[in-house]
């Protein structure tokens, strides 16, 4: 036998992708909505590629449409970016007009940072500036609501104690939504409207690949009052990540009701 010719073939073996091991019909596509020609959906992107999910990226403010139903998709996430929900670019009104299809549908819905904020300016609350040209960049504390707290013994998913922020804009809670955590300097950072569409002020989508990149970048944002220096955000990471991450993953069990596969190589963190 050549043994170098049999150790060649072996290799060759591959493992089943996570997706395909799934019993039953592929779950539908999420539909991620960036900002940025370079953005990225981070760990939120990851944690859904390992429930099975594709992600259907589209960039409206390229020209990318958006659907005119949900009945193709799992659900629908809206990223952040440098700009304001109050801007009067044609891609934000269309984008925040768009969010109308998915609480129509009861579709799943989640706003991140930008996309909180157009959840909360299409439902009718005020997106605003701090009065004293405050900001927050870094981790900040998140206090519960008691409408936040019967939503974390509902599900058994905790709220994480601190979080990422990135941000100079608010938003106040909309008329018929709930608030259901509460900071500082913004005091409404996380709603729900309805069965399925949330919107959160801070970052769980963050790797530390995102937070030297943003940091970097936006490097004057860290000086803005409220805001905290560079090193702080990293060194915040290590000690209030884990928290964030655990309950992401478990939002993202019942916000899609899909249990994410189990572990396998071609599930693992990228450097995003």
């Amino acid at each position: 036998m050549n043994d170098q010719n049999f150790r060649f073939r072996a290799a060759r073996k591959t493992r089943t992708p996570a997706a395909l091991r799934r019993k039953g019909p592929a779950p539908k596509p999420v539909l991620i909505v960036l900002h940025q020609e370079h953005s990225t959906p981070g760990r939120v992107g990851r944690l859904l590629a390992a429930r099975g999910h594709a992600l259907d990226i589209r960039k409206p403010r390229y020209g990318d449409p958006l659907p005119q139903t949900m009945r193709e998709h799992a659900g629908a996430v809206i990223f952040g970016g440098p700009m304001s929900a109050n801007d009067p670019y044609d891609y934000v009104k269309a984008e925040t007009d768009w969010i109308g299809t998915c609480l129509k549908e009861e579709a799943p819905f989640l706003g991140i940072c930008l996309g909180a904020q157009m959840l909360a300016r299409h439902l009718g609350a005020r997106v605003y500036t701090h009065a004293e040209g405050r900001a927050e960049i870094g981790y900040y504390p998140l206090l519960m609501t008691e409408a936040g707290r019967t939503e974390e013994a509902t599900h058994g998913v905790a709220w994480p104690g601190t979080v990422y922020q990135w941000h100079r804009d608010g938003f106040d809670c909309a008329p018929g939504a709930e608030c259901l955590a509460t900071g500082g300097d913004f005091p409404v950072q996380a709603i729900r409207s309805g069965p399925k569409a949330y919107g959160v002020q801070f970052h769980p989508e963050v790797t530390p690949a995102m937070m030297c990149r943003w940091s970097v970048r936006g490097y004057e944002r860290t000086l803005m009052p409220g805001a905290q220096l560079r090193h702080q955000h990293l060194d915040g990471w290590y000690q209030y990540d884990p928290a964030v991450r655990l309950w992401l993953d478990g939002f993202l069990d019942h916000w899609l009701q899909t249990p994410a596969l189990p572990a396998d190589s071609s599930t693992a963190e990228p450097a995003t």
